[in-house]
């Protein structure tokens, strides 16, 4: 059984939390199911985007999977757009924020 996005996005800050980083929803989507969208915020005006992979969300292991929307850091004003367009076409979809100077917030986007 799959976790609601809801709990999924809270149990992620809560962790994040306990990590010392900082971490909030810019978007909420929806409970059930809503694709979940992250953004690593590096704290030097650097931003990563996890994104949902094509096909299934979870391995074998029942963890949730992300990739990389783009291989290169990027500023905020460029991303806020393309999320914006993602939220345009599906209004679903959660959008998290962790400020994560060093890492990816613990999460590990596939190659």
């Amino acid at each position: 059984m799959r976790l609601k996005s809801e709990i999924w996005v809270h149990a992620l800050l809560r962790r994040c939390a306990v990590q010392g980083l900082n971490g909030a929803v810019l978007h909420r989507g929806a409970e059930e199911a809503g694709a979940v969208y992250v953004v690593i915020n590096h704290l030097n005006g650097t931003h990563h985007l996890l994104v949902p992979p094509p096909g299934p969300a979870y391995d074998a292991e029942g963890e949730r999977q992300f990739e990389l929307a783009f291989p290169e850091l990027r500023a905020w004003p460029p991303l806020s757009d393309y999320i914006a367009k993602l939220r345009k076409s599906d209004p679903d979809i959660w959008v998290v924020e962790i400020e994560d100077r060093d890492g990816m917030a613990g999460l590990k986007p596939r190659r």
